[in-house]
This record gives C-alpha cells, sequence and structure tokens, in this order.
C-alpha cells in the first residue's frame, strides 16, 4: 500500500529535457565551484607552507653564516700573525663566507652591518673587515644605496637586536625575505649580519596544482559523462510520451476551436433573438406610422420612419457579424448628437407604448453644450435603449420615474450621461465584480429581473458595445435614497 502511494506520488511529477537540462547545468556548476573553493584552499595551504619554509630556510642559511664567521673569528688571533701567507688565508676565509652564499640562486645580498659609535658600516670584503679586527677603521664605507634599505631595516630594530639578541626577518611585498641575525663574537654585539633572501619555490606549487587540476578535470569529466548518458537514456524514455502528448494537444486545440466557434455562434443566436422583438416594435412603428400618414403629417414622419428604417437595417447587418468592422461603429464621418438620440428614443419608442403613462415617466435634464461624437447613431441607441429598459424592468414599483441627465465639463473635456430611477435598485451580487475584474450586471446571461428567459444581454450588450467598440466607460451603482444608476463617461 505504501509502494503505490509512494508510486503515484512521484508519478504525479513529470520530468522534461528542460528539467535534466537545469539538473545537468547545476550539478557541473557546483562541480567546478566547489573544484575552486578547494583549489584555492590548497593554494592558501601551500603558500602558508612554503612561506614557513622559505623563512626557516633562510634563517638557518644566515645563521649558518653569522655562525661560521662568529666561530672563525674566536679561533684566530688576528693580533700574532707571523706572516704574510697567513693574513692571506685568513681574508680568503673571510671572502669566502662573506661570497659563498651568493652562488646560491635565492641569495641576493649579504653583508656585515657593523655599529661604530652609533653609526652603521657596510662590510662585504674580507679585507676591510681583517682590517676592522685590527682596529684599523680607515676603510670602512659609509653605507650606500646598495645596502641602504638593510641599513635602515637596522636601525629601526637595532635596539631590539641588542636587546633580545635573536634573529629578525621580515617579509616584503616582492615576497623578498630580509634577515638580521645578530653578530656577537666573544660575546659581544657589535653588528648584525644582513642577507636578502628570495627563495623560490613556485614551480612545487604548479605542480601540485597542476596535478589537481588534472585530478578535478577528470572527476568533472566522469560526471558530465554520466549525465549526458543519463540524459540521452532520458530523452528515448520521454520520447513516446511527448509525440503522444502533442497529438493529445493538437487534438485538443482543435476540440476548443470547435467549442469556442459553437459559443460564438450559440452567443450570436442569442443576440439576434434579443434584438429580435426590438426590431418588430419598430417594424410595427413603421407600419403604424405609414397607416396614418397625411399630407399635413408627410414631413414630421419623413425623419422619423427614416431612422426607424436605418434601426432596422443596423439590426440585420449586426446579423451578419461575430464583430463588425470597427469602421462601422467609430468613424470621423459620424458626428452623433446624443441628447438628439435620448429625445427620439424616449419620444418615438418608449412613450409610444399606450400603457406607459400608468407604469413609468421621463425626465429630461440635457445639457445643450454636450458635444457630438464620433459614434454611429444606432451604436449610441443599443448601448442607451437596454439601460432605460433595464431601470423600467427591474424597478418593481408603480409611477417609476426615469431621470436622463447629461454633463459636459469643458475643463476635462468629459461627457457624462446618468439613467436614474426610483426603483428598489440593483441586487447587491449584481454589483460584486466577476472573475473577469467587471460587475456581474454587464456579465452574459446575467438578469435583473427574476424571469431568467431569453434575458440577461441587455446590459451585456451595453456593455461590449460602449467599452469594446466605443471605449466609453459604463458602471452601475444603486443610490442613497433609493434606486439605481447606469453612468457612461465619455472622453472626447
Amino acid at each position: 500500500m505504501k509502494k503505490n502511494t509512494i508510486s503515484e506520488n512521484f508519478g504525479r511529477y513529470r520530468f522534461e529535457f528542460k528539467h535534466l537540462t537545469v539538473l545537468l547545468i547545476i550539478l557541473v556548476a557546483f562541480q567546478i565551484i566547489l573544484s575552486i573553493i578547494q583549489k584555492t584552499s590548497l593554494e592558501n595551504f601551500l603558500d602558508k607552507t612554503q612561506n614557513w619554509y622559505q623563512r626557516d630556510s633562510a634563517e638557518r642559511m644566515a645563521n649558518l653564516n653569522t655562525t661560521s664567521l662568529e666561530l672563525l673569528v674566536e679561533n684566530i688571533n688576528i693580533s700574532i700573525e707571523n706572516s704574510e701567507e697567513s693574513k692571506k688565508k685568513i681574508i680568503q676565509s673571510f671572502n669566502i663566507i662573506f661570497s659563498q652564499q651568493l652562488l646560491e640562486p635565492n641569495v641576493k645580498q649579504t653583508c656585515l652591518i657593523i655599529l661604530k659609535d652609533n653609526i652603521p658600516y657596510i662590510i662585504n670584503d674580507g679585507k676591510i673587515f681583517h682590517d676592522f679586527l685590527n682596529h684599523k677603521t680607515a676603510e670602512l664605507s659609509p653605507v650606500n644605496n646598495e645596502f641602504k634599505i638593510a641599513a635602515d631595516l637596522f636601525l629601526k630594530h637595532k635596539q631590539e637586536l641588542m636587546k633580545e639578541e635573536e634573529i629578525f626577518s621580515l617579509l616584503d611585498e616582492e615576497q623578498t625575505f630580509h634577515i638580521l641575525v645578530p653578530f656577537v663574537p666573544h660575546g659581544e654585539f657589535i653588528g648584525v649580519f644582513y642577507m636578502k633572501n628570495k627563495p623560490n619555490f613556485k614551480f612545487i606549487t604548479e605542480e601540485i596544482l597542476s596535478s589537481y587540476d588534472e585530478v578535478a578535470i577528470i572527476y568533472t569529466s566522469l560526471i558530465v559523462l554520466g549525465l549526458l548518458a543519463m540524459y540521452y537514456i532520458s530523452s528515448y524514455t520521454v520520447r513516446e510520451r511527448d509525440e503522444a502528448k502533442t497529438l493529445f494537444y493538437e487534438e485538443r486545440e482543435e476540440h476548443l476551436k470547435d467549442q469556442i466557434d459553437h459559443n460564438k455562434e450559440a452567443m450570436f443566436t442569442k443576440r439576434i433573438y434579443h434584438t429580435q422583438h426590438k426590431a418588430e416594435k419598430v417594424m410595427g412603428f413603421i407600419k403604424e406610422d405609414l397607416r396614418h400618414l397625411t399630407t399635413e403629417n408627410i414631413s414630421s414622419s419623413k425623419d422619423k420612419l427614416n431612422k426607424y428604417a436605418n434601426f432596422i437595417s443596423r439590426v440585420i447587418y449586426d446579423m451578419k457579424w461575430y464583430d463588425p468592422p470597427i469602421h462601422t461603429i467609430r468613424n470621423p464621418i459620424f458626428s452623433t448628437n446624443i441628447n438628439e438620440v435620448i429625445r427620439f428614443i424616449i419620444d418615438n419608442l418608449f412613450l409610444r407604448i399606450s400603457k406607459s403613462t400608468n407604469v413609468f415617466s421621463f425626465k429630461l435634464e440635457l445639457d445643450e453644450k454636450l458635444p457630438n461624437v464620433k459614434i454611429n447613431e444606432f451604436v449610441v441607441w443599443e448601448i442607451l435603449e437596454p439601460l432605460m429598459q433595464n431601470s423600467i424592468d427591474h424597478s418593481k414599483v408603480k409611477n417609476v420615474v426615469i431621470t436622463v441627465t447629461t454633463k459636459y465639463d469643458e475643463q476635462t473635456k468629459t461627457s457624462l450621461i446618468e439613467i436614474k430611477d426610483n426603483g428598489i435598485g440593483i441586487k447587491e451580487e449584481l454589483l460584486e465584480l466577476s472573475e473577469e475584474g467587471i460587475k456581474k450586471i454587464f456579465t452574459e446571461s446575467v438578469s435583473t429581473n427574476d424571469e431568467k428567459t431569453n434575458r440577461g444581454y441587455g446590459c451585456y450588450i451595453a456593455h461590449q458595445m460602449a467599452t469594446k467598440r466605443c471605449l466609453w466607460i459604463i458602471d452601475a451603482e444603486n443610490l442613497k435614497e433609493g434606486g439605481a444608476k447606469f453612468s457612461l463617461v465619455i472622453k472626447n
């Protein structure tokens, strides 16, 4: 049971090529980072070890030379030399000690720094040192530029060297050791032996790091080869699944296209059915006006019948398209007076119904400064008429008063249309936002009337025409004093 559960949970996760690629990149990147960190740590360790060993070997070499020089001085008696030959041998011994270490590739300078009358003197010649031991100081050389660093270092640490009589070494930025060894023949401090040593063990570090790089490259290559093999095998494993998934998606895409087309046709059919009764009502008005046509009213009836006919023509035209071309809705050639459209709809549509006086009435507050809009007047008709009709249908009170107001703000160049009533208002749930971010009263198949049959398209069509095609702003709300209000904002 547990195994089945684990298998089911694991089966919910689908690994694609991109997942394996990311896994490959992450593992290789981690291995490279780990190799760099380990190499850096090893290099630091080698540097510290080599620095310690270099310092120790340099100090031992300088100490050995100083000890040899001290022993040589202590084991000869300068004052009782019997021959010139003996003197030459002593000077030669001194020169060997001064110069022999310079044969080492790492040793750059050696000398004795003698302190006499608190003035340092440099001795790196056997004859001068021999004369110094015989108290002949005339040939002592002052400090020159070649040994200035050594003399400055001695003077800086003179007190410490005289007091401690211990080896002092300094490593500069050029990885060079400056070593001062106290020179104490016969137990008397007379100066220091200086050695400038620049040991180089870089070849050892390079050899070790090179070997480590080879191991890291081999190890990383093995990991990469293993992951590539896994990648290659996985590609065959998921290929059939991907092919099946592709076929499934193609089939699903075709199904969705068919479903979308079906939904469009269904919605289109409902929209036609919704406007059918309006067209039938207008046709009835046309027939009635034609029956009562006389020579006296022919002039006044002409424009009215023309507008009725154009409205019917517009309805028929809309039956040809899911989405009519935008130039048939918004166009610079149009110049529609919204106030006139409002008056025509009210006078020649709503107030022509005989029972209107007992059910509803209209109150107009129209601003004559309202500018014309570049919208087809029958599109404006399709927007305003459903909103007025909705105010009548949902009010559920006797003697409904519908107030239609237009205003124009010259500063912001904004036109406002308001349609208010004194009914019971709109249900609160219809004023909530839908998933699309619009109020539910403006969504498809939602009605403010309890009778749902063939209803729920008036506000939806008005919203679609106003926002999608005319670029107006439409809203609905309840009034504090009771009733509902629809508002349209037009940016001129």
